[in-house]
């Protein structure tokens, strides 16, 4: 389990599932993530059990320190020990939890993870172009627009342009440089959105 001072990450137990549930057919939500497709229960017992058993994806249960209740997930997925990289999507599914900080803590520590455990050198994501309260937040992370992939997807009647964002571990170097630097997730300051980007 990773502790942050507000959040935690780890791992999922089977109360969580019917949360997830929820968040999958949440219809609004699919507006910022993509082409909305209903999912039953057993389809999401079925991703959240199999993360655990694939080398190349993590899924990470997103609670407040002061309760059990899930809140959210983070998902690392296309890991690569050749290339030493990933993409990575977040989520806090239900409104009275965002714009408080949970998101934000929840993805440094995902990034620190990343950097520190699965030894990776880039973590992507994409994200709608349209969605710019996400891209502000992923920059304040340290994550660098790359490109854009114009009418990539068709969601809610409309095509949607797509943003191709990276975000690099720091070199052992610069982090002993910085000031009051212990870690590498002080190296990569946490962000909130309020959707998931795609991906996630």
């Amino acid at each position: 389990m990773f502790i942050g001072s507000q959040v935690t990450l780890g791992a999922f137990v089977p109360d969580d599932y019917v949360a997830m549930y929820c968040w999958a057919n949440d219809i609004v939500a699919a507006r910022l993530d993509g082409a909305f497709r209903p999912a039953n229960l057993k389809d999401v017992i079925t991703q959240c059990e199999a993360a655990a058993k694939d080398p190349s994806r993590v899924m990470l249960a997103i609670r407040r320190r002061s309760e059990p209740k899930l809140i959210g997930y983070v998902q690392i997925q296309n890991i690569s020990a050749v290339h030493r990289s990933a993409d990575i999507g977040i989520r806090i599914g239900e409104e009275k939890y965002r714009g408080r900080g949970h998101g934000k803590e929840a993805l440094g520590l995902a990034l620190g993870y990343c950097w520190d455990h699965l030894n990776l050198e880039r973590v992507g994501l994409v994200v709608f172009r349209h969605n710019t309260r996400a891209i502000n937040a992923y920059r304040a992370a340290g994550f660098k627009r790359e490109g854009l992939l114009k009418r990539l997807w068709y969601v809610d009647g409309s095509w949607v342009d797509v943003v191709l964002m990276a975000a690099f571990r720091r070199s052992r170097s610069r982090q002993r440089a910085r000031p009051g630097s212990q870690t590498s997730t002080d190296a990569n300051p946490p962000v909130h959105i309020n959707a998931p980007a795609v991906a996630a």
